[in-house]
C-alpha cells in the first residue's frame, strides 16, 4: 500500500510539474507586448547610466556620441540585449506584431559606420574593461543568434555586427588567461554567466580555438567545486544566482555523465533559499528590482540544468517545479511603468521561456 501511495504522489507531482511548465509558454501577443518594451527604449538615450573612461576633454561626449549602435535602455548592455530580444523574436515569430517598426530600428543601429565607431570605443586607451564581462556576453549572444538565422536579414546584420564580436573574442582572450579567480557574484561581473554566452558563441561560430579556452577556464575556475554554500544566497543586487549560473554553465561544458557526477557534489539538494522566489521589497530601487531579474535567470537556470539530469529524477522534477514557480513570480512585474525594471528584464524573460 505505502508504494502504490508514493506512486501515486510521484505520478500527481509529474503532472503537476508539466502543467506548471505548460503554463509557461510565450504566444505572438507577449512577444509582442515584451518586443514593445525593447523597441521604445533601443533608441530612447535618456536617462542614461553611463560609465565612460575618460583620457582628456576629447573623450567628452552624449551616449548615442560614443555608442551610436547601442546608446539606448539607459546602458550599454541593455541596449546590446535589447537587440538580442528584438532578433529572437523577429526570428521565432515571423509574424510579430510591429515587425516592420522593429526592422527599421534595427537598421539604423546597425550600420557599418555605427558598428566601427563602436570597435573603435572598445579599443581606445582605458577601456579594455569596459562592459567586461556582462556585456560582452550579450554581444556574443546576440551575434551568434544571428549567425545562425538562415534569413537575408539575419545574414546582413550578422555582417555588419560580425567584425565587433571579433573584438570582444579578442578582449576575452586577453583577459582570460590573467584572471586567477573567476568572480561569483550574482551581479555583472560574474565570470560564470560571462563565459556561458560567449561558449555558445564559440560553438555557433565553430571557433574551436576560443571554445577550448573557455572549456578550460571553467574547468580551472569550478570544477572542484563541492558542496556550494547557496544557503547564502540571494544578495540584496543579485540578479544571477551564483551556484545555478556556475552549475548552467557546467553543464555546457561537462559531458551528461560527467555533469550529474559533478553536480551532485556540488549541489546535493535545493536548499530553501532557493525552493522560493527572492522577495523584492522596492522595485523604484535600481538595484532592488535586480531580484526580479533573479527569479528569472533562476528559472532559466532551473530548466537549463533539469534537462541535463535523469529525466524523471527528484532533483529534476523538483527544478521544473521550482523554475516554474519564480518565472510566475516575476513575470508580471516585467510589462509596468518602472523604467529602472522594463529597460531590461523583458530580456531575461525571454531568454527564461526558450531556456524551456
Amino acid at each position: 500500500m505505502k508504494k502504490i501511495v508514493l506512486l501515486l504522489f510521484g505520478l500527481i507531482l509529474c503532472v503537476w510539474t508539466l502543467q506548471s511548465q505548460e503554463s509557461i509558454r510565450l504566444d505572438r501577443d507577449q512577444a509582442g507586448r515584451l518586443a514593445r518594451l525593447a523597441w521604445k527604449c533601443i533608441h530612447t538615450e535618456y536617462a542614461n547610466n553611463l560609465s565612460h573612461s575618460m583620457q582628456s576633454d576629447q573623450d567628452a561626449g552624449t551616449p548615442s556620441q560614443l555608442h551610436p549602435a547601442f546608446y539606448g535602455c539607459y546602458d550599454w548592455h541593455s541596449s546590446v540585449h535589447g537587440h538580442w530580444l528584438l532578433v529572437k523574436l523577429l526570428r521565432e515569430f515571423p509574424d510579430l506584431p510591429g515587425r516592420d517598426s522593429i526592422i527599421s530600428a534595427i537598421d539604423l543601429s546597425f550600420t557599418p559606420e555605427n558598428i566601427a565607431a563602436e570597435i573603435a570605443y572598445l579599443k581606445a586607451p582605458g577601456r579594455i574593461s569596459y562592459e567586461r564581462p556582462y556585456g560582452w556576453s550579450w554581444l556574443l549572444k546576440l551575434t551568434a543568434e544571428l549567425s545562425t538565422w538562415q534569413d537575408p536579414l539575419g545574414q546582413k546584420w550578422f555582417g555588419i555586427l560580425e567584425p565587433l564580436a571579433k573584438q570582444v573574442v579578442l578582449n576575452y582572450k586577453t583577459y582570460l588567461p590573467g584572471l586567477f579567480y573567476p568572480l561569483r557574484r550574482g551581479v555583472h561581473a560574474n565570470t560564470a554567466f560571462g563565459i556561458s554566452f560567449a561558449l555558445d558563441y564559440a560553438r555557433a561560430m565553430s571557433d574551436h580555438e576560443f571554445e577550448k579556452l573557455l572549456v578550460e577556464r571553467s574547468r580551472f575556475y569550478y570544477l572542484k567545486d563541492q558542496h556550494i554554500p547557496a544557503s547564502w544566497e540571494p544578495e540584496g543586487d543579485d540578479f544571477f544566482s551564483p551556484s545555478l549560473t556556475e552549475a548552467a554553465l557546467m553543464r555546457r561544458v561537462l559531458g551528461m555523465d560527467e555533469f550529474r557526477k559533478w553536480f551532485s557534489g556540488f549541489l546535493p539538494k535545493l536548499p530553501v533559499s532557493l525552493q522560493h522566489p527572492a522577495v523584492v521589497a522596492d522595485r523604484t530601487d535600481p538595484t532592488g528590482v535586480h531580484l526580479d531579474g533573479l527569479n528569472l535567470s533562476r528559472a532559466w537556470c532551473m530548466f537549463e540544468i533539469a534537462k541535463s539530469l535523469p529525466p524523471g529524477s527528484p532533483m529534476a522534477k523538483e527544478l521544473l517545479r521550482v523554475g516554474a514557480e519564480h518565472a510566475r513570480d516575476a513575470l508580471p512585474h516585467v510589462i509596468s511603468e518602472n523604467y529602472l525594471g522594463t529597460h531590461w528584464l523583458a530580456t531575461f524573460a525571454v531568454y527564461m521561456y526558450f531556456s524551456r
